[in-house]
């Protein structure tokens, strides 16, 4: 995800086009259960954690570290509201809505539909993860699903997973569009 830092001034320039702009935020305590050295194994491998089935992460966003913190570059002046996910270290969060059993929401869902929000676009990392987790589950949850494909960028763990993240998406009613159709909207 080395190109992970080209989203910052594509969203920055996206806000102003949104009336209601919110963030999700990974916030790990330092044992998070998706971290291959909580359990003394390598990034990539594959685990059962709380009976859901778990890819192994290096260390990040440790909750209270700068490595949790937004980018400075990220302009945070027009978020409303920020999600933080992962919190439990039994169980990760891809989704900016919910845990991944969806055992726990993270809030903004109801935050979304007490707004009386109908459309939600998505921007952000890692398409082929947190963006791919959140959009479906904000289909699921009867929100019209926009990705902004330009806005975004993955992790590609392997060869194909972003365009396969993609067409799930599709397949699932997410509408993909490039970032700059936004922008003119």
């Amino acid at each position: 995800m080395s190109e992970g830092g080209l989203v910052v001034p594509i969203i920055n320039r996206l806000q102003a086009q949104f009336d209601l702009v919110v963030a999700t935020q990974d916030w790990h305590p330092a044992n998070h259960g998706s971290f291959a050295a909580t359990h003394g194994k390598n990034p990539g491998e594959v685990i059962e954690l709380d009976g859901l089935r778990q890819e192994l992460w290096p260390v990040h966003c440790v909750q209270n570290t700068a490595g949790a913190a937004f980018v400075p570059a990220l302009n945070m002046k027009q978020v409303a509201e920020v999600f933080r996910k992962g919190t439990d270290p039994r169980i990760d969060s891809y989704s900016g809505f919910f845990d991944n059993g969806r055992r726990k929401s993270t809030g903004l869902g109801d935050f979304l539909k007490s707004r009386k929000v109908k459309d939600v676009f998505i921007a952000g990392l890692a398409t082929d993860y947190c963006v791919k987790f959140t959009a479906l589950d904000a289909v699921k949850l009867g929100f019209k699903t926009h990705l902004l494909e330009e806005a975004c960028r993955g992790v590609e763990l392997n060869s194909g997973d972003v365009a396969n993240a993609a067409e799930e998406m599709r397949g699932a009613g997410v509408d993909i569009v490039k970032s700059v159709e936004t922008l003119k909207r």
